[in-house]
């Protein structure tokens, strides 16, 4: 019996700042006893629970199933251990398999290495015992492992979503910066927007979050386009509680009206990208998407802003960008009443230029980015004295 087999538990990983938001999906989601640590979160779930979280979570990256944990000093520790695995339990010769490691404060110092060795232990496996093995995939296996080695203690688990869950499967196509998916569902989320006020993201790129968004209003699982799953692969997979699942999932999915969610860049190559994506997605024609520059925008009154501005990284780009977020407060002030506006920025200084006073500021990590989203309230009535100032 294996390590979840046993007890239950599971390991959401989450991107950096967003463990508490993700602790909070799970347990709406059917997990329990949760408990946060550093870039993820424990769970307790029954099958069905396990098959309808690693379904529908938007702010999870990866769903792990611990198959066993043991100690490795060495490398030859690993691959000892890999030979006592009955590994036909998960695969067999004819499927593709893929590892990914970790390793922190450890004897093996690797994670590449780690991660050959145990390959090579499954491959021996197989070999001694069949005659053959299956082959490495890297991009897309049928299976995919995962292994963590933290103060010479291994764990080994299988990845139940058989990818990172932030593939959505509507994004072949991305812009210069790309947002990641799981980053704009959390923007989506923490903006409280459900559908009843217009949405608009006036730097949309290549339509990450308005394809989020188009997800959460429709209420569509955030792995609506995936065929298949890790979980597929567990001892025990029930199938037909699976099948039972997805379907009331998926009945639950509604259209999407034309005027609620719009987007506009000055880019038409990023736009390009967008409608692409969006056309990967039920509904995703009633999204409006067009040509502009929001400075030329005549106004977005009592709805909800949600974008991410360039961050002016590239050398030579600062002050251009800092003029691009002294205008966007501009617009805010006096052209955005009654709206809330949700500024995700990786450049924590460019608050300063949109001199408008922020009513949160929640830390969010973008990659390597160590970003933040602003929240900016405007009023209805008079534009004068309705804006708070900087602080």
């Amino acid at each position: 019996m294996y390590e979840y087999q046993k007890n239950g538990r599971f390991f959401a990983q989450v991107t950096g700042q967003m463990e508490e938001l993700a602790e909070k999906e799970l347990l709406e989601l059917g997990g329990e006893n949760t408990e946060i640590v550093y870039r993820g979160v424990y769970f307790y779930a029954d099958p069905e629970r396990l098959y309808n979280i690693t379904y529908n979570s938007r702010l999870v990256s990866r769903i792990l199933a611990p198959l066993s944990i043991f100690n490795c000093h060495n490398t030859e520790a690993l691959k000892k251990y890999a030979q006592k695995i009955e590994w036909e339990d998960f695969l067999d010769t004819e499927d593709t398999f893929a590892i990914t490691a970790s390793v922190t404060k450890s004897k093996i110092d690797n994670s590449l290495y780690a991660s050959m060795c145990l390959k090579d232990g499954i491959a021996d496996y197989f070999r001694n015992k069949y005659g053959k093995r299956p082959n490495v995939e890297t991009s897309n296996p049928d299976v995919r492992f995962n292994l963590h080695i933290e103060k010479n203690v291994a764990i080994l688990s299988l990845d139940a979503g058989g990818e990172s869950l932030h593939k959505r499967g509507y994004r072949l196509l991305a812009g210069e910066a790309p947002m990641q998916e799981t980053l704009a569902a959390a923007l989506i989320k923490l903006s409280g927007w459900d559908g009843e006020k217009p949405l608009l993201d006036c730097f949309c790129g290549s339509g990450t979050i308005l394809c989020e968004a188009l997800m959460h209003y429709c209420r569509m699982p955030a792995q609506y386009l995936r065929e298949k799953f890790g979980f597929f692969h567990l001892p025990g997979f029930d199938k037909d509680v699976w099948e039972k699942i997805k379907k009331e999932c998926d009945d639950k999915v509604r259209v999407l009206p034309k005027g609620i969610i719009t987007g506009s860049d000055k880019s038409e190559k990023a736009l390009e990208a967008a409608r692409d994506n969006l056309s990967r997605l039920p509904g995703g024609n009633s999204v409006e998407i067009a040509r502009r520059e929001f400075q030329k925008i005549e106004s977005f009154q009592n709805g909800v802003l949600i974008c991410n501005p360039p961050y002016g990284i590239r050398l030579g780009e600062k002050r251009e960008v800092e003029e691009l977020y002294t205008e966007l407060g501009d617009f805010l002030k006096q052209k955005c009443s009654g709206t809330s506006a949700f500024i995700y920025t990786a450049n924590t200084e460019l608050r300063k230029q949109i001199v408008l006073k922020t009513t949160r500021r929640i830390p969010l990590e973008n990659g390597k980015f160590a970003g933040v989203l602003l929240q900016i309230d405007s009023y209805e009535g008079s534009k004068k004295g309705k804006y708070m100032n900087k602080e």
